[in-house]
Protein backbone atom coordinates (compact mmCIF):
# COMPACT_ATOMS: atom_id res chain seq x y z
CA UNK A 1 0.00 0.00 0.00
CA UNK A 2 1.35 3.72 -0.72
CA UNK A 3 1.97 6.65 1.63
CA UNK A 4 -0.96 8.14 0.27
CA UNK A 5 -3.12 5.09 0.10
CA UNK A 6 -2.61 4.17 4.15
CA UNK A 7 -3.14 7.99 4.89
CA UNK A 8 -6.63 7.30 3.09
CA UNK A 9 -7.42 4.97 5.33
CA UNK A 10 -6.12 6.21 8.57
CA UNK A 11 -8.19 9.75 7.34
CA UNK A 12 -11.29 7.13 6.99
CA UNK A 13 -11.08 5.24 10.17
CA UNK A 14 -10.84 8.26 12.09
CA UNK A 15 -14.23 9.60 9.87
CA UNK A 16 -16.15 6.61 11.27
CA UNK A 17 -14.86 6.62 14.78
CA UNK A 18 -15.94 10.51 14.49
CA UNK A 19 -19.73 9.69 13.42
CA UNK A 20 -19.63 7.38 15.81
CA UNK A 21 -18.66 9.43 18.48
CA UNK A 22 -21.24 11.56 17.73
CA UNK A 23 -23.78 8.69 17.94
CA UNK A 24 -22.62 7.86 21.87
CA UNK A 25 -22.87 11.71 22.12
CA UNK A 26 -26.13 11.85 21.51
CA UNK A 27 -27.30 8.72 23.62
CA UNK A 28 -25.44 9.63 26.49
CA UNK A 29 -26.78 13.41 26.23
CA UNK A 30 -30.76 12.17 25.79
CA UNK A 31 -30.34 10.03 28.73
CA UNK A 32 -29.20 12.53 30.81
CA UNK A 33 -31.96 14.94 29.71
CA UNK A 34 -34.46 11.79 30.30
CA UNK A 35 -33.71 10.85 33.89
CA UNK A 36 -32.35 13.91 35.54
CA UNK A 37 -34.45 16.96 34.25
CA UNK A 38 -38.40 17.54 33.75
CA UNK A 39 -38.27 17.55 29.48
CA UNK A 40 -42.18 17.48 28.63
CA UNK A 41 -42.74 14.46 26.39
CA UNK A 42 -43.99 14.60 22.95
CA UNK A 43 -47.55 12.57 23.43
CA UNK A 44 -49.76 11.98 26.57
CA UNK A 45 -50.15 8.44 25.97
CA UNK A 46 -46.74 6.66 25.75
CA UNK A 47 -48.17 2.99 25.34
CA UNK A 48 -50.74 4.43 22.39
CA UNK A 49 -49.49 2.29 18.78
CA UNK A 50 -50.46 5.18 16.68
CA UNK A 51 -47.98 7.60 18.05
CA UNK A 52 -45.37 5.97 15.93
CA UNK A 53 -48.12 6.55 13.26
CA UNK A 54 -48.39 9.81 13.95
CA UNK A 55 -44.59 10.41 13.87
CA UNK A 56 -44.58 8.53 10.78
CA UNK A 57 -46.85 10.53 9.04
CA UNK A 58 -45.86 14.16 10.48
CA UNK A 59 -42.14 12.76 9.03
CA UNK A 60 -43.29 11.77 5.12
CA UNK A 61 -45.54 15.33 5.41
CA UNK A 62 -42.67 17.53 6.50
CA UNK A 63 -40.63 15.47 3.84
CA UNK A 64 -42.95 16.05 0.91
CA UNK A 65 -43.54 19.55 2.05
CA UNK A 66 -39.55 20.38 1.78
CA UNK A 67 -39.32 19.09 -1.37
CA UNK A 68 -42.44 20.61 -2.78
CA UNK A 69 -40.62 24.39 -1.66
CA UNK A 70 -37.18 22.99 -3.10
CA UNK A 71 -38.35 22.66 -6.13
CA UNK A 72 -39.99 25.98 -6.54
CA UNK A 73 -37.04 27.87 -5.57
CA UNK A 74 -38.03 28.50 -2.02
CA UNK A 75 -34.93 27.40 -0.97
CA UNK A 76 -34.71 30.92 1.64
CA UNK A 77 -37.82 30.16 2.74
CA UNK A 78 -37.22 26.80 3.94
CA UNK A 79 -33.87 27.76 5.40
CA UNK A 80 -35.26 30.38 7.97
CA UNK A 81 -37.93 28.00 8.92
CA UNK A 82 -35.70 25.08 9.51
CA UNK A 83 -33.32 28.10 11.28
CA UNK A 84 -36.27 28.88 13.50
CA UNK A 85 -37.51 25.21 14.42
CA UNK A 86 -33.65 24.92 15.61
CA UNK A 87 -34.07 27.91 17.39
CA UNK A 88 -36.74 26.71 19.20
CA UNK A 89 -35.69 22.91 19.75
CA UNK A 90 -32.04 24.67 21.51
CA UNK A 91 -33.98 26.56 23.92
CA UNK A 92 -35.92 23.96 24.87
CA UNK A 93 -33.01 21.27 25.64
CA UNK A 94 -31.24 24.45 27.26
CA UNK A 95 -33.96 25.23 29.81
CA UNK A 96 -33.58 21.69 30.67
CA UNK A 97 -29.79 21.51 30.84
CA UNK A 98 -29.83 24.87 32.96
CA UNK A 99 -31.85 22.96 35.18
CA UNK A 100 -29.65 19.84 35.52
CA UNK A 101 -26.40 22.01 36.10
CA UNK A 102 -28.72 24.25 38.66
CA UNK A 103 -28.28 27.32 36.31
CA UNK A 104 -30.34 30.45 35.88
CA UNK A 105 -32.77 29.88 33.01
CA UNK A 106 -31.76 33.29 31.50
CA UNK A 107 -28.37 31.62 30.51
CA UNK A 108 -30.67 28.96 28.38
CA UNK A 109 -32.09 32.10 26.45
CA UNK A 110 -28.21 33.41 26.13
CA UNK A 111 -27.08 30.01 24.83
CA UNK A 112 -30.12 29.91 22.14
CA UNK A 113 -28.94 33.57 21.25
CA UNK A 114 -25.58 32.82 20.49
CA UNK A 115 -25.95 29.27 19.02
CA UNK A 116 -29.17 30.46 16.39
CA UNK A 117 -26.48 33.83 15.34
CA UNK A 118 -23.67 31.58 14.84
CA UNK A 119 -26.06 29.05 12.63
CA UNK A 120 -26.91 32.12 10.69
CA UNK A 121 -23.59 34.57 10.11
CA UNK A 122 -21.05 31.68 10.47
CA UNK A 123 -22.53 27.82 9.59
CA UNK A 124 -19.23 26.08 9.20
CA UNK A 125 -19.15 22.24 9.87
CA UNK A 126 -18.17 21.98 13.57
CA UNK A 127 -20.45 24.88 14.44
CA UNK A 128 -23.11 22.49 12.91
CA UNK A 129 -22.28 19.31 14.75
CA UNK A 130 -21.92 21.08 18.25
CA UNK A 131 -25.35 22.46 17.82
CA UNK A 132 -26.71 19.03 16.04
CA UNK A 133 -25.61 17.04 18.90
CA UNK A 134 -27.35 19.72 21.50
CA UNK A 135 -30.79 19.06 19.43
CA UNK A 136 -29.79 15.11 18.92
CA UNK A 137 -29.88 14.74 22.30
CA UNK A 138 -32.97 17.05 23.43
CA UNK A 139 -35.17 14.94 20.34
CA UNK A 140 -34.11 11.86 21.33
CA UNK A 141 -34.88 12.19 25.25
CA UNK A 142 -38.00 13.93 24.10
CA UNK A 143 -39.48 10.92 21.77
CA UNK A 144 -37.64 8.11 24.26
CA UNK A 145 -40.25 9.18 27.35
CA UNK A 146 -42.97 9.86 25.09
CA UNK A 147 -43.20 6.28 23.36
CA UNK A 148 -43.16 2.66 25.32
CA UNK A 149 -41.01 -0.24 24.07
CA UNK A 150 -43.95 -1.74 21.52
CA UNK A 151 -44.65 1.84 19.80
CA UNK A 152 -41.02 2.60 19.73
CA UNK A 153 -39.89 -1.03 18.06
CA UNK A 154 -42.73 0.18 15.31
CA UNK A 155 -41.82 3.24 14.59
CA UNK A 156 -37.75 1.62 14.07
CA UNK A 157 -39.52 -1.05 11.62
CA UNK A 158 -41.26 1.79 10.01
CA UNK A 159 -38.31 4.02 9.15
CA UNK A 160 -36.32 1.31 8.55
CA UNK A 161 -38.59 0.48 5.50
CA UNK A 162 -39.24 3.99 4.76
CA UNK A 163 -35.45 5.23 4.89
CA UNK A 164 -34.29 2.07 2.47
CA UNK A 165 -37.02 3.15 -0.15
CA UNK A 166 -36.76 6.86 -0.52
CA UNK A 167 -32.60 5.87 -0.65
CA UNK A 168 -32.43 3.41 -2.90
CA UNK A 169 -36.14 3.35 -5.24
CA UNK A 170 -37.32 6.78 -5.45
CA UNK A 171 -33.77 8.42 -4.17
CA UNK A 172 -35.81 11.58 -2.92
CA UNK A 173 -34.28 11.16 1.02
CA UNK A 174 -30.58 11.91 -1.54
CA UNK A 175 -32.10 14.71 -3.32
CA UNK A 176 -33.40 16.35 0.08
CA UNK A 177 -29.80 15.52 1.41
CA UNK A 178 -27.88 17.42 -1.16
CA UNK A 179 -30.25 20.42 -0.73
CA UNK A 180 -30.03 20.63 2.61
CA UNK A 181 -26.26 20.49 2.47
CA UNK A 182 -26.50 24.09 0.39
CA UNK A 183 -28.65 25.03 3.42
CA UNK A 184 -26.09 24.83 5.98
CA UNK A 185 -28.59 23.80 9.04
CA UNK A 186 -27.79 21.27 11.81
CA UNK A 187 -29.51 18.52 10.76
CA UNK A 188 -26.49 16.81 9.06
CA UNK A 189 -23.42 15.81 10.98
CA UNK A 190 -20.11 16.50 8.89
CA UNK A 191 -16.59 15.96 9.20
CA UNK A 192 -13.87 17.18 6.57
CA UNK A 193 -11.94 14.40 5.04
CA UNK A 194 -9.29 17.13 4.56
CA UNK A 195 -7.57 19.57 7.06
CA UNK A 196 -8.26 22.77 5.10
CA UNK A 197 -11.77 22.30 4.42
CA UNK A 198 -14.22 24.55 5.09
CA UNK A 199 -18.23 24.17 4.37
CA UNK A 200 -18.33 27.92 3.92
CA UNK A 201 -15.93 27.62 0.95
CA UNK A 202 -16.57 24.48 -1.05
CA UNK A 203 -18.87 22.88 -3.18
CA UNK A 204 -17.98 19.28 -3.48
CA UNK A 205 -19.65 16.96 -0.96
CA UNK A 206 -16.56 14.62 -1.53
CA UNK A 207 -14.64 16.31 0.33
CA UNK A 208 -16.07 16.20 3.24
CA UNK A 209 -18.20 12.61 5.57
CA UNK A 210 -22.09 13.31 5.95
CA UNK A 211 -24.28 11.50 8.31
CA UNK A 212 -28.14 12.38 8.78
CA UNK A 213 -29.30 13.64 12.44
CA UNK A 214 -31.96 11.14 12.03
CA UNK A 215 -29.45 7.74 12.08
CA UNK A 216 -28.04 9.03 15.40
CA UNK A 217 -31.92 10.16 17.16
CA UNK A 218 -34.22 7.35 15.82
CA UNK A 219 -32.23 4.12 17.05
CA UNK A 220 -31.28 6.17 20.16
CA UNK A 221 -35.14 6.32 20.90
CA UNK A 222 -35.00 2.99 21.69
CA UNK A 223 -31.99 2.99 23.82
CA UNK A 224 -33.88 5.93 26.23
CA UNK A 225 -37.19 3.91 26.20
CA UNK A 226 -35.44 0.65 27.30
CA UNK A 227 -33.59 2.35 29.84
CA UNK A 228 -36.63 4.30 31.25
CA UNK A 229 -39.14 1.42 31.10
CA UNK A 230 -36.69 -1.77 32.44
CA UNK A 231 -35.06 -1.84 35.89
CA UNK A 232 -32.37 -3.62 34.14
CA UNK A 233 -29.38 -1.61 32.47
CA UNK A 234 -29.19 -4.77 30.05
CA UNK A 235 -32.27 -3.98 27.29
CA UNK A 236 -31.16 -0.09 27.28
CA UNK A 237 -27.07 -1.39 27.07
CA UNK A 238 -27.62 -4.17 24.65
CA UNK A 239 -29.72 -1.33 22.09
CA UNK A 240 -26.47 0.99 22.47
CA UNK A 241 -24.39 -2.31 21.12
CA UNK A 242 -26.50 -2.72 18.67
CA UNK A 243 -26.71 0.53 17.21
CA UNK A 244 -22.94 0.79 16.95
CA UNK A 245 -22.41 -2.52 15.27
CA UNK A 246 -24.91 -1.44 12.76
CA UNK A 247 -23.46 1.50 12.12
CA UNK A 248 -19.98 -0.50 11.54
CA UNK A 249 -21.51 -2.68 9.25
CA UNK A 250 -23.06 0.63 7.41
CA UNK A 251 -19.47 2.20 7.45
CA UNK A 252 -18.80 -0.95 5.11
CA UNK A 253 -20.16 0.42 2.69
CA UNK A 254 -20.66 3.43 3.12
CA UNK A 255 -16.52 3.93 2.32
CA UNK A 256 -17.70 2.88 -1.08
CA UNK A 257 -18.36 6.71 -1.83
CA UNK A 258 -21.87 6.37 -2.67
CA UNK A 259 -25.32 7.81 -0.70
CA UNK A 260 -26.94 4.37 1.21
CA UNK A 261 -29.45 4.19 4.10
CA UNK A 262 -28.28 4.24 7.75
CA UNK A 263 -31.82 3.41 9.39
CA UNK A 264 -31.97 -0.13 7.99
CA UNK A 265 -28.34 -0.99 9.48
CA UNK A 266 -28.61 1.08 12.89
CA UNK A 267 -32.60 0.70 13.40
CA UNK A 268 -32.04 -3.22 12.85
CA UNK A 269 -28.77 -3.29 15.17
CA UNK A 270 -30.22 -1.44 18.20
CA UNK A 271 -33.54 -3.63 18.09
CA UNK A 272 -31.23 -6.88 17.70
CA UNK A 273 -29.16 -5.79 20.76
CA UNK A 274 -32.00 -4.88 22.59
CA UNK A 275 -33.74 -8.06 22.26
CA UNK A 276 -30.71 -9.71 23.20
CA UNK A 277 -29.64 -7.41 26.31
CA UNK A 278 -33.64 -8.02 27.04
CA UNK A 279 -32.90 -11.49 27.16
CA UNK A 280 -30.04 -11.52 29.14
CA UNK A 281 -31.73 -8.95 31.58
CA UNK A 282 -34.67 -11.30 32.36
CA UNK A 283 -32.38 -14.47 32.57
CA UNK A 284 -30.05 -12.80 35.20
Amino acid sequence: MTEEGEEGVKTGIALYIGMGAFIVLTQVIALLLATLTDIEPAFENPESIWNPLYFFAMIMVFTAIILIVFKFGGDKFVYFVMLAAVAVTIYYVMVAAMQLLYLHSFLAVLITIILTLLLYKYPEWYVLDATGVVIGGGATAIFGISLTIVPVLLLLILLAVYDAISVYKTKHMVTLAESIVDLRVPILFVLPRKRNFSLLKSTDMTEAFYMGLGDAIIPSILVVTAFMQFTTVAPALGAIIGTLAGYTALTRLAGKGTPHAGLPFLNSGAIIGFIIGFIIGTVI
